[in-house]
């Protein structure tokens, strides 16, 4: 079998010892006779399992003791209503950085559940090419939180800052992240946040997993109106198993923790892997005629690299031939169209490197 390069924007690749070590232990765990996918979510081999990977990502990410880790489900859009259930019943809005799609789905998912919610700052105006400046950013007196969207996965839009979060009156309000698409991809400075999530299926693991960390001091924050399942509080409490947690996705994650610290060396090693990776992609992509990115150079993504041809007419062709050459997963999102290289933690170097190579032939045939 021939494994083939994958710049899937997610369900995204996998690394490859990841996945053999999961089907060698897929029938058999450890001698118990079962799969992982079989067992009790509350069996100690389980337990063990569950605890190995927060701790894990603990160590990765290097995560106060006053924040809790929460293995959950429903993908990060869920969180785009349970942020708002957990942080509001205290009173206040929910203020909002839109800088894509995702972020104005945040909001819009914020208006619809509390009919109010304010935008702080948008890069609507510039189209999404370059997101505000500090500066730009103004909180409403009554923010309950300010929420924004690290990196744009569709448009390729990533912040090169962590926003201050003060209030008119000088008072500081929680920072919320939905880092889904760029978490693990280098160190990380939590204790800036209030809470932040990402949906697994990027640089953490498998669809069907969500992790959120959320600071202490924000648990006893949640609406009364909420769904159970939803509360951060009740979720620390039960260690993420109010009700069957997937059980699998966050066994793989676990190994994915695994290989970032024990094959990678940590997020230092892997931020530099990265920047690499994506240094090389633009460079590509500046220098040519047929290819072009639109994004400011400051706020270009590097786990998710959008562009388009000149003549869009070979669009098809293109990716035609790229899939013919084992470069799978290029077309970029409906919405807007192009391609798009999704870069994540697994994509190896060398796939950079063959969709260079490919995309120089490419324009030299075509262009």
């Amino acid at each position: 079998m021939t494994r083939h390069y994958n710049f899937c924007a997610g369900p995204a690749a996998l690394p490859t010892t990841v996945l053999e070590r999961a089907r060698d232990e897929l029938l058999d765990y450890q001698g118990r006779g079962l799969s992982v996918m079989e067992m009790s979510h509350r069996a100690p081999e389980y337990v063990a399992i569950a605890e190995k990977a927060e701790a894990d990502l603990r160590e990765l990410l290097a995560i106060p003791a006053n924040y809790k880790v929460l293995f959950t489900q429903g993908g990060a859009t869920q969180q785009f209503a349970a942020v708002p259930y957990n942080l509001l019943g205290a009173g206040g809005r929910a203020n909002f950085l839109t800088t894509g799609i995702w972020g104005k789905k945040a909001l819009a998912e914020a208006r619809h559940l509390f009919g109010d919610a304010h935008v702080a700052a948008s890069s609507e105006a510039n189209g999404h090419h370059a997101v505000p400046r500090q500066e730009d950013i103004v909180l409403s007196d009554d923010a309950a939180y300010l929420h924004y969207t690290a990196n744009e996965t569709i448009g390729g839009l990533e912040f090169d800052y962590i926003p201050e979060v003060r209030r008119l009156d000088g008072s500081e309000a929680p920072l919320v992240c939905d880092m889904s698409s760029s978490i693990l991809s280098g160190p990380l400075d939590v204790s800036k946040f209030g809470v932040i999530y990402a949906g697994a299926q990027k640089n953490i693991g498998p669809a069907g997993l969500v992790v959120v960390i959320v600071r202490d001091d924000l648990l006893d924050r949640a609406r009364a109106d909420m769904p159970s399942l939803f509360g951060y509080q009740a979720l620390a409490e039960a260690g993420s198993m109010i009700n069957t947690p997937a059980t699998y996705s966050w066994y793989l994650a676990g190994l994915v923790f695994e290989w970032l610290k024990d094959d990678v060396g940590g997020l230092a090693a892997m931020d530099a892997i990265n920047a690499r990776k994506a240094r090389k992609l633009y460079a590509a992509i500046d220098g040519s005629e047929l290819y072009s990115n639109p994004i400011d150079l400051r706020n270009r993504s590097r786990m998710n690299v959008p562009f388009v041809l000149a003549d869009e007419r070979l669009d098809k062709p293109f990716l035609a031939e790229a899939e013919a050459a084992g470069l799978l997963n290029l077309k970029g999102h409906r919405s807007v169209g192009g391609m798009r290289a999704s870069l994540y933690n697994a994509v190896p170097e060398a796939a950079v490197d063959a969709l260079i190579a490919f995309m120089a032939d490419f324009e030299k045939r075509r262009g």
